[in-house]
């Protein structure tokens, strides 16, 4: 959800921020722009649409060259998508500029005042107000543009994510965040900032995250600077070493990230896995549960916060740890978690799930559980993220970078490291015996290669594809492990194909969406041979009964669901806590194939961002 891209240093600019700006297209955006400078000399080009339309607008004019430049693509909040709504935006008096993730909250308080002072505004845009309230600062207080950032965000509320220039002094950026992540990239030469680390991963692989309520004055020749805002007290940063490359972070002849992602799952399960699950010793080791073991074995219940994907996945936990752990467990959307006045025990535990580890409302409710005294335990991907930095312990689900903004790996492996949990948990707790365990394990170990054996299985997939991907609505049905993963599935198709879909319990067809069906309607059912095999069956007849197009997700060897079903694809036989784990991934395939029949896109659907780190 929106961008930044910025750098100063001895490089030219305009390529690093626009090669920047193509790599975080992955997060969603309508609109984007660049500035560019040299000296007291400025240049600002702005475009709605794509990086590819900004680089044409570019090669139309006569560009700066220079060592100062700063990008941004814009995911509209205060304002519709428009030229005047883009960034950067620029201050009345044309001295500082400035790019801006986030929301500011009292920005209609703010611009207000400023309007009686004098300012005149051009755009919508709660960024367009943060700008010249920081230069009215400035002014006021007589101060440079560092001092003047600090004094004018205190004054803010609200998330935000900055790069701000001032012209009258060439040789500095001032960078800033708070509840929008920004990072920053080090070299000899000079600085890089970006929302994440891959718009610099082929310059340099040392980065600095900065933490909320801190800014960072970067000065080429010097060393970075990075302060409180609310303080004012000296930080000392920590420099990380990227471990991502820029292979990554490329389609690598795919023609979607999503498929390549798709493709990447059986090793991205893995890499999970790796170094945790040791089957042959019939044990998991999980390093940040040896100092907190205590805490889980003592925990009076386990709540589990997460937004869109990541709480579908954290569904599938709540039925891993209830079944295995016997510990109670709850799974809340954060976005309603933090807003309900929540009771919270200082024996609880609290596992916010996200894939960027930078969601806004996980983040909230993370900060929220953590204040009541809970224990936080993280689950996510990316190594330094905000969440991974605010909690006490967790894991990564080492996924490798998800640039396609409808996930796909993150979702299979945080259903992995929430299964190493309920196990770890069960081997604690004592709740399952050491050969059924040792038994789950070989069969978790073995996942991997058959997910490579289905992925074989696609152009099955696409057969289906092709023959319902003009449906207007679809329904996805799923029993017990396989409930969260229906509901998966029908986001997915949502998502990409803006195809209207809903997922429900098998059994809840006949309290209501029964009333849907018709030839017209394709449902999707999840009938696996373990796990409420007969009770599915006898929902896919009253189904077949009215006439509905049934697709079956089957185990491998089935023959009732085959005589019913206009559409079968196998997945492999396994225990029915495994399921979800084979069944996600053909409903994948049938989302990608789907959206691309109807010719959407398919990396950056309408109106979505990767990341969402604004309310």
């Amino acid at each position: 959800m929106c961008g930044i891209v910025a750098y100063i240093g001895a490089k030219e600019p305009l390529p690093i921020v626009l090669d920047g700006l193509q790599r975080l297209e992955y997060r969603g955006y309508d609109s984007a722009g660049v500035f560019i400078s040299e000296g007291t000399k400025q240049q600002i080009t702005k475009v709605v649409g794509k990086v590819a339309a900004l680089r044409e607008a570019l090669s139309e004019k006569e560009v700066l060259t220079s060592k100062l430049g700063m990008g941004h693509t814009r995911w509209a909040t205060h304002g519709q998508p428009a030229h005047e709504n883009a960034h950067p935006h620029v201050s009345n008096s044309g001295d500082l500029i400035l790019i801006h993730n986030g929301i500011i909250e009292n920005y209609d308080i703010l611009k207000k005042e400023l309007q009686q002072r004098g300012y005149q505004f051009q755009s919508e845009t709660d960024s367009e107000v943060l700008i010249n309230w920081i230069e009215e600062v400035q002014k006021t207080e007589n101060v440079k543009l560092g001092k003047a950032v600090q004094l004018a965000l205190n004054q803010v509320i609200g998330a935000y994510g900055i790069v701000v220039y001032d012209r009258r002094n060439p040789e500095e950026l001032v960078v800033a965040c708070l509840g929008s992540p920004i990072a920053i990239g080090l070299d000899k030469e000079g600085f890089f900032v970006g929302s994440d680390a891959t718009p610099f991963l082929d310059h340099t692989r040392e980065v600095i995250y900065l933490d909320d309520n801190e800014l960072a004055l970067l000065q080429p020749g010097k060393t970075i600077q990075v302060r409180k805002i609310d303080d004012d007290s000296l930080q000392t940063p920590t420099v990380q070493q990227l471990k991502w490359n820029l292979e990554n972070i490329q389609k690598g002849g795919f023609p979607h990230f999503m498929l390549k992602e798709i493709h990447e799952q059986p090793n991205a399960l893995r890499d999970t896995l790796r170094g945790r699950l040791l089957a042959e010793e019939g044990k998991i080791q999980i390093s940040s549960f040896n100092e907190h073991h205590q805490k889980f074995a003592n925990a009076r219940r386990i709540i589990i916060v997460a937004c869109g994907t990541s709480w579908h996945a954290g569904l599938v936990g709540e039925y891993l740890i209830e079944s295995f752990a016997r510990i109670p467990v709850e799974v809340e959307y954060a976005s309603e978690f933090r807003y309900r006045n929540p009771i919270i025990y200082p024996d609880d535990i609290v596992i916010p799930i996200s894939q960027s580890g930078e969601t806004a409302d996980t983040l909230a409710a993370l900060k929220l559980a953590k204040a009541a005294g809970a224990f936080i335990y993280g689950v996510c991907n990316v190594v330094g993220s905000t969440i991974s930095r605010e909690t006490h312990s967790g894991m990564y689900t080492h996924a490798g970078p998800e640039i396609g903004v409808a996930s796909t790996k993150a979702f299979i492996t945080q259903i992995a490291v929430l299964t190493l949990i309920a196990l770890k948990l069960a081997e604690i707790k004592g709740t399952q015996s050491k050969s059924e365990l040792r038994q789950l394990l070989f069969e978790l170990d073995s996942v991997p290669d058959q997910l490579e054996s289905l992925i074989e299985q696609k152009e099955k997939v696409k057969e289906v594809a092709e023959k319902i991907h003009a449906a207007p609505n679809c329904l996805y049905l799923g029993r017990g492990y396989n409930f969260p993963v229906a509901l998966e599935g029908a986001l997915k198709l949502k998502e990409i194909s803006y195809i209207h879909a809903e997922g429900y319990p098998a059994a809840e067809m006949k309290h209501g969406p029964i009333a849907l069906i018709d030839e017209a309607m394709p449902v999707i059912v999840i009938a696996t041979r373990k796990g409420h095999y007969e009770k599915i069956v006898s929902n896919i007849q009253e189904i077949k009964s009215r006439k509905g197009v049934i697709i079956g997700i089957v185990s491998q060897g089935d023959s009732a669901v085959k005589e019913m079903a206009n559409y079968c694809i196998e997945i492999p036989e396994s225990s029915e806590c495994f399921t979800p784990l084979f069944a996600t991934l053909p409903l994948q395939f049938l989302s990608y194939y789907i959206a691309v029949l109807r010719d959407c896109n398919v990396d950056q659907p309408r109106n979505l961002a990767k990341s969402v780190t604004v309310e």
